[in-house]
């Protein structure tokens, strides 16, 4: 599939590398691009004239496609398709994602957020559509297709019925924290916008580390997280244990942002995030190596996504250091001091700064407590102390000849599911004799 990228800015020079990217993302060999600075056309998006440069563009190239950063209207897409050679398809950055996250999702969940941002997108054209019948007027002159009285209705059916579905899956998911929590584990989240090397880090953190260990009680744990230079590797989420000892902790890597989402699509993908706003610490993860207003604009726009819903601490990560030098990462990180205080600087690629990154994740977590318990000594006894070695962090077990003494720290999750299992243990009947 050959294409040619179209972009419009109101001032400025477009900047096409995302669109690039999100292009050949979707399988689309980018043979071409045409860029304008000028306010929108109505009827167009670009002017006129370079409206037809696009045109002969696209003939000289043979493109099979035009794809526009900028959002189209149902008659700029139709007007387009008029000016352009014969079954040359004209679609818009929103219709691209949607695309991609077609081609990528490979679970439940993520077919129907897919299936559902589809509909949200499909929804206000069939609404235009129905508007225009009620006024007597034909809408297929504007490329949307003939009305079809019933089309509304189901649109609006599925919608329900796919948040249904979601919101099932989601209670699931949330069982499955909270086994998690109990069992021990402290929940980390990795977000950030595509290709800052979230995969990468989550693959650097947990190396070495076999999850297969854990495989029958986190189902969703992945032995393998894709790291590749392109956007959208990771759609659904991937699970892997850290190497942070002596805790037990997983790291959950999430499908990225991206810049200029439109609400619906976000609204659709929004229970991917809940592993972000329901983990115990997330770690934002940025590329250093863009400039520094990019940078500065994404934590902004990550910050205000994070906070609407999350209550854990956000460490920024400043991840690809070895692209760039100390002077350029010092000057960044001064600059972003007011969004990101205190960030820790690593490369995930090159294992740079990881160990000083585990760290930090250590010390942001909720703290362990100290507990010491006393249990009777009965059959079941050595199944809690069992237990207990396989959830916290055992400092020393004494053994007497009517009670085991166990010295430990934990999450005090772990602590008060430690204590109730020794209430439960109960000590065998004393021998008595009567008195002859």
């Amino acid at each position: 599939m050959r294409a040619i990228i179209a972009k419009r800015v109101d001032s400025g020079t477009p900047d096409t590398d995302e669109i690039r990217e999100l292009a050949e993302a979707a399988g689309y060999t980018v043979v071409g691009e045409v860029t304008q600075s000028r306010r929108a056309d109505p009827a167009l998006q670009l002017g006129e004239g370079k409206a037809e440069d696009l045109a002969t563009t696209v003939a000289k190239t043979e493109a099979t496609t035009v794809v526009f950063d900028n959002r189209l209207g149902p008659y700029q897409t139709y007007n387009l398709g008029q000016l352009l050679p014969e079954g040359v398809e004209v679609i818009d950055r929103f219709t691209l994602i949607l695309e991609i996250f077609g081609q990528r999702a490979q679970t439940r969940k993520a077919q129907l957020q897919v299936e559902l941002a589809e509909l949200r997108y499909e929804l206000p054209r069939a609404e235009a559509k129905t508007s225009l019948a009620k006024r007597d007027e034909h809408p297929g002159f504007m490329g949307l297709g003939e009305y079809d009285e019933s089309r509304e209705r189901d649109i609006k059916a599925q919608i329900s019925r796919i948040n249904d579905e979601l919101e099932q899956i989601e209670q699931t998911e949330e069982h499955r924290r909270e086994r998690r929590r109990d069992s021990g584990f402290d929940l980390v989240a990795l977000a950030g916008y595509t290709n800052a090397g979230k995969s990468t880090l989550l693959r650097r953190l947990s190396e070495g580390l076999d999850v297969a260990e854990n495989e029958d009680l986190h189902p969703d744990l992945d032995s393998t997280a894709e790291s590749e230079d392109r956007l959208f590797t990771t759609l659904g989420t991937t699970t892997r244990r850290a190497a942070i000892e002596p805790r037990d902790v997983l790291v959950t890597d999430t499908v990225g942002f991206i810049s200029d989402l439109p609400h619906w699509l976000v609204e659709s993908f929004k229970s991917t995030l809940d592993s972000v706003y329901r983990a115990d610490l997330v770690l934002l993860v940025v590329d250093v190596g863009e400039d520094i207003d990019e940078i500065h604009e994404k934590l902004v726009t990550s910050h205000d996504t994070l906070y609407e819903r999350n209550e854990a601490p956000i460490v920024t990560v400043l991840n690809k250091i070895d692209q760039v030098d100390e002077a350029e990462l010092a000057e960044k990180r001064e600059a972003l001091s007011g969004l990101a205080p205190d960030p820790v600087a690593v490369s995930a690629q090159e294992g740079t700064n990881v160990d000083a990154l585990l760290s930090r994740i250590d010390d942001e977590l909720p703290d362990w407590k100290q507990e010491r318990l006393v249990l009777p000594m009965t059959e079941d006894t050595m199944s809690v102390v069992s237990w207990i070695h396989d959830n916290a962090n055992v400092d020393d077990v004494t053994y007497g000849d009517e009670d085991v003494l166990v010295d430990f720290q934990a999450r005090p999750a772990v602590i008060s599911q430690a204590r109730s299992r020794a209430s439960k243990l109960h000590a065998p009947p004393t021998e008595s004799t009567e008195a002859s």
